[in-house]
């Protein structure tokens, strides 16, 4: 079976779907909609012309065509954002003033670099960031089911994190601060940021949790998901600790290291990008992105896979 048809909605919660996309890889995020008494409430779309209007046909078939009024994004990344053209010319869409600053500014969608197998076909999607934005929280009503739209304080993931928490059915869109299963990327974060937002997660108390990547996970499952992207994060710092005091360049330092406990994770080639993070944060300066993905690229020996 191909990926794309892989796709599907889960009903997490009555009326709450996740889009799941396997095997979340590059580019291939989860996303989700939940319904309230008045319209649906978008929580990301895909990055793919193609993949959005999936995700949307689904949503449309389990809600008799009910009207889209609001969406949110968890973050700027593509993968979470590129697809918010296709949603209707009303859709309100919400999500934190550092996401909107940083997509406006993201220049991908107009030609991305050349560092996956394939570079992706967008299809006919345009830039369209967020019409609203907060910094802190803001809590959205469908008719009478709340939806709260929380960012942890600090950048982790990316600088405009946000996740969408349902308190009265306990179910948590976390975005890509959770990657369930696969390598988290923090290049554009903080290592020390995403440490941080592992315990701000965690308070939450979910009964659903659906990751920004991977598989869906309930209550019992999250504590030892939190505590793999803790002893990931914490392995990051360290190894990065140890290449800047032997002066060794970022690629050197990925290219030495046994990933051990993690080297069954997709997207391995994310420890070249994320130790350029805990470079850039060491030194006070900022990360060169095409650099890291330059590294990552030669790490990997080839370029990224991908299936978009």
């Amino acid at each position: 079976m191909k990926q794309a048809d892989a796709a599907r909605l889960h009903e997490v919660g009555q009326g709450i779907f996740a889009w799941v996309q396997q095997d979340g890889t590059w580019w291939l995020n989860n996303a989700g909609a939940v319904v309230g008494d008045d319209g649906v409430l978008i929580v990301d779309t895909c990055a793919t012309e193609q993949r959005t209007r999936r995700f949307l046909e689904a949503v449309a078939e389990v809600t008799g065509g009910a009207p889209v009024r609001t969406a949110v994004n968890t973050h700027q990344h593509g993968d979470h954002s590129y697809g918010n053209c296709l949603l209707p010319d009303q859709t309100m869409i919400f999500g934190h003033e550092a996401m909107r600053n940083a997509l406006l500014a993201d220049d991908v969608i107009d030609g991305c670099p050349p560092f996956w197998t394939s570079v992706p076909n967008w299809g006919n999607v345009t830039r369209r960031p967020p019409s609203a934005v907060f910094r802190s929280e803001l809590t959205l009503y469908l008719g009478r089911r709340r939806v709260e739209l929380r960012h942890p304080g600090h950048a982790a993931h990316t600088a405009g994190d946000v996740v969408a928490w349902l308190p009265d059915e306990r179910v948590l869109f976390a975005g890509d601060l959770l990657f369930n299963g696969l390598t988290p990327m923090v290049l554009m974060g903080s290592l020390e940021g995403a440490l941080r937002s592992l315990d701000w997660l965690a308070g939450f108390e979910p009964e659903y949790i659906v990751p920004g990547h991977g598989p869906l996970a309930g209550a019992s499952e999250l504590p030892e998901i939190l505590a793999a992207h803790e002893r990931y994060y914490r392995f990051v710092l360290e190894t990065a600790r140890k290449g800047r005091e032997n002066g060794l360049t970022p690629l050197a330092v990925a290219r030495d290291t046994d990933l051990g406990e993690f080297a069954d994770w997709a997207d391995a080639e994310r420890l070249v990008l994320n130790i350029h993070r805990a470079y850039a944060d060491a030194s006070g300066g900022e990360a060169d992105l095409i650099a890291a993905f330059s590294d990552a690229v030669t790490w990997n020996g080839g370029p990224l896979p991908t299936s978009v």
